[in-house]
């Protein structure tokens, strides 16, 4: 059984895992941190993090980054390894989740999705493959009316998948509409499409002579992302110090 406490527990992401640990045998939450205790979720909530003092075997985290630092702190001064679900965080955030990492244990990924960190490495494959046969290389993005970031974070995170096998020779084309010119060889367009309540989807194009590969991930609920936190404390628990990607979970 995993014990773990959930920062953020009062957000959407938050209740999302909340509902999905009930019904998992192999984990439980111990506590919640959030801003606000508004809510009857089964396990005692602390609107101040350092008045937490329920043992725990991690800590997953579905803040907001401002909020990162202090469960980063927390973190090391309680020795409790950490799954790192927030995103959009400074250089400066970044930079201290590294130092961090040499404490204690701390999986951080663009995307707790299990079937997303699959795709990434399809496409790392595919680019291997296709790539040097001159295959053009293509990510459509689509998600809903309301999120602020283009392209997105999993976007990205699937291109860097692919130049990293690619010895980070391609750039990234995020928009065509301000010069006439040809395709360039060695780039990776990105598209972002934003409309109604797209939960997220995310499709790879490998355009080579006379055929297209495809590689698609469909989200129908943020259930996929709950899941895959979830599984991240899972193998987290008791982990040497050190930076874990869900990778290393799908291993």
């Amino acid at each position: 059984m995993t014990k773990f406490i959930m920062h953020g527990c009062n957000g959407a992401m938050g209740q999302v895992i909340t509902r999905l640990a009930k019904e998992d045998p192999e984990v439980t939450i111990v506590a919640g941190i959030d801003i606000n205790d508004n809510k009857e979720n089964g396990y005692p909530v602390f609107t101040d993090m350092e008045a937490c003092d329920v043992c725990a075997d991690v800590i997953v985290d579905f803040s907001v980054a401002k909020a990162v630092d202090q469960v980063i702190d927390y973190a090391v001064k309680r020795q409790i390894p950490l799954v790192l679900c927030t995103t959009g965080l400074s250089e400066e955030q970044l930079a201290k989740v590294e130092a961090a990492s040499k404490k204690v244990a701390i999986l951080r990924s663009a995307n707790m999705s299990l079937g997303v960190n699959t795709v990434f490495k399809l496409a790392a494959l595919g680019a291997q493959v296709l790539a040097h046969e001159g295959y053009d290389i293509e990510i459509v993005e689509k998600h809903h009316k309301l999120k602020l970031d283009a392209p997105s974070g999993t976007a990205l995170a699937i291109a860097d998948a692919m130049n990293d096998v690619l010895d980070h020779e391609y750039s990234y084309k995020l928009d065509r509409s301000q010069e006439r010119a040809r395709r360039g060889e060695k780039e990776i367009g990105i598209q972002a499409v934003r409309g109604g309540n797209i939960v997220g989807e995310h499709e790879v194009f490998f355009c080579g002579p006379d055929e297209v590969i495809e590689i698609k991930h469909t989200a129908y609920s943020k259930g996929i992302f709950g899941k895959g936190a979830i599984a991240a404390a899972i193998f987290l628990k008791g982990k040497k110090p050190g930076m874990y990607t869900m990778s290393d979970v799908i291993a």
